[in-house]
């Protein structure tokens, strides 16, 4: 039997991004994939939100994707576009990079870190007990985890086996997506009719990309050519000759989001704990925030330095995040109806946005950039990110963001604290500690200018724990809370690799 201590289903972004996060820890973890190998048919999402490329930079990884994609302002609501090139971010853009090269890079990057990716194996269900979780594959073979997270996708057999319930709302529309052949020359780019909005393009191969909505709900399977054929017709008048589809699929606007994102030791993440539809490109960039949010916090549960209840934060912090985007999807989709009454409101909304203020507003909400965690009442960066500032270190320059590189909490002292008492050493194997100076102004999207703090408290995710305002009150609580008690800080041995069950 395989026995590993994390066993993660599913090798989309969401998964690989996780086996990455928990290899940094040096847990022992290992991947299982339906599919027979990475490669990705058809392009899927096609895109990463400036949060995401911060949270990629907070690891050091954001040049490789960067330098396959092409940087634009991506950002969008009800097709409306929103501008965030003069947000406070080293990325004030978004990248267009198709999810096949977005898994490429994510599973070299597992692959370095020592990661086992297991293509070909099926997963059919998952049975837990006291002390961990056995695996079955559909060839009949068993694997062992201490825990296992399900990121196999909306349909996931994770989830359903966990009996995690999926609520939400059934789809209303559907439209089919196909990469083909035509015979003759369709017409490119988008178009928009009564039944909703359709586009050709060219892919990368050559093929005719194509997007059409359907006239009625699809029905709850793989759709087939003729189904194409005939969506086709309903809107263009023709098929145009299509054949030889490579990849043919049907979205909806589903809209489910797990009832818990943890049950025992399974654990969900990325489509397996919410979809939605693909409005506002938000799917796969909430996923890989979710693996980043869970990754650390499952890693010191392992190495028993925190106790088990901090996975319940995982749930206390991305389910709010995802339930938004759901609730915005939604009304993203009601905007785009084929009715007077609703584009009316729908130019309403684009007037609306075209101001200032709700602009940033809800730029910011829809690139990520203003993700806020609710760790209590305090200064406004407390449970935001933490801004990527020029810091003047003793070794020399230092950007915030490259103290994140190896996924360890970071204590930066920007003034000399008060002598209050709190012993910060217990915490030293476990917690990197920086002593900097930084200047400039302390900026906030959609906040704006906030007051410059003496001291923070990092969390491998790149969210503030902790804020100090000339003293340490309250540091030793969020030592504690985030990076395990001081007994567990003196007692770890550092770099311990965390072994399988």
């Amino acid at each position: 039997m395989n026995e590993h201590a994390v066993v993660i289903v599913g090798a989309g972004p969401t998964g690989l991004m996780l086996a990455g996060e928990l290899a940094l820890a040096e847990v022992d973890v290992a991947v299982l994939e339906r599919r027979p190998g990475q490669d990705l048919v058809g392009s899927r999402a096609g895109g990463l939100h400036a949060r995401t490329i911060e949270v990629l930079d907070q690891r050091g990884l954001a040049d490789r994707f960067l330098s396959r994609g092409t940087t634009a302002q991506v950002a969008g609501y009800a097709g409306v576009p929103l501008d965030i090139s003069d947000f406070p971010t080293r990325h004030p853009y978004g990248l267009a990079l198709w999810q096949n090269h977005i898994e490429r890079i994510l599973a070299d990057r597992a692959g370095e870190l020592g990661v086992p990716l297991h293509y070909g194996h099926d997963v059919t269900g998952v049975v837990q007990d006291g002390a961990g979780v056995d695996v079955d594959l559909s060839d009949g073979r068993r694997w062992r985890a201490r825990y296992v997270v399900g990121c196999d996708g909306g349909r996931s057999r994770i989830r359903k086996a966990a009996g995690i319930a999926f609520r939400g709302w059934d789809a209303t529309t559907s439209s089919l997506l196909a990469e083909a052949e035509t015979d003759e020359e369709p017409q490119w780019g988008i178009h928009q009719d009564a039944l909703g909005k359709h586009a050709f393009r060219r892919t990368e191969g050559g093929q005719v990309g194509i997007m059409v909505t359907e006239r009625h709900v699809g029905p709850g399977r793989e759709p087939t050519l003729r189904e194409l054929r005939e969506a086709l017709v309903a809107v263009y008048g023709t098929d145009y000759g299509v054949h030889s589809p490579t990849w043919l699929t049907r979205f909806t606007d589903t809209t489910r989001q797990a009832a818990s994102y943890r049950e025992g030791r399974v654990l969900l993440a990325g489509d397996a704990a919410h979809v939605h539809a693909p409005d506002g490109g938000q799917g796969l960039n909430t996923g890989v925030q979710d693996a980043v949010n869970l990754g650390w916090k499952l890693a010191q549960v392992l190495r028993r330095t925190s106790p088990e209840d901090l996975l319940d934060t995982y749930h206390a912090e991305r389910h709010p995040v995802a339930a938004r985007v759901l609730r915005h999807t939604m009304a993203q989709v009601a905007l785009r109806r084929p009715d007077e009454r609703i584009r009316a409101v729908g130019e309403t909304v684009a007037e609306l946005l075209g101001m200032e203020e709700p602009r940033r507003r809800f730029a910011a909400m829809m690139s990520g950039l203003d993700v806020h965690y609710d760790l209590g009442p305090g200064h406004p960066l407390l449970g935001r990110r933490m801004p990527d500032l020029d810091l003047r270190t003793a070794d020399g320059p230092l950007r915030v963001f490259a103290l994140l590189h190896e996924a360890r909490p970071v204590l930066l002292e920007l003034a000399e604290p008060e002598p209050d008492g709190v012993d910060v050493r217990p915490w030293a194997e476990r917690v990197r500690r920086v002593h900097a100076e930084c200047t400039g102004t302390w900026e906030l999207p959609a906040l704006g200018a906030v007051p410059a703090p003496t001291a923070v408290l990092v969390r491998p995710d790149g969210h503030v724990a902790w804020v100090g305002e000339g003293t340490r009150s309250g540091l030793e609580e969020a030592l504690t809370t985030w990076c395990g008690s001081p007994a567990g800080a003196r007692g770890e041995a550092a770099g311990a690799a965390v072994p399988g069950p």
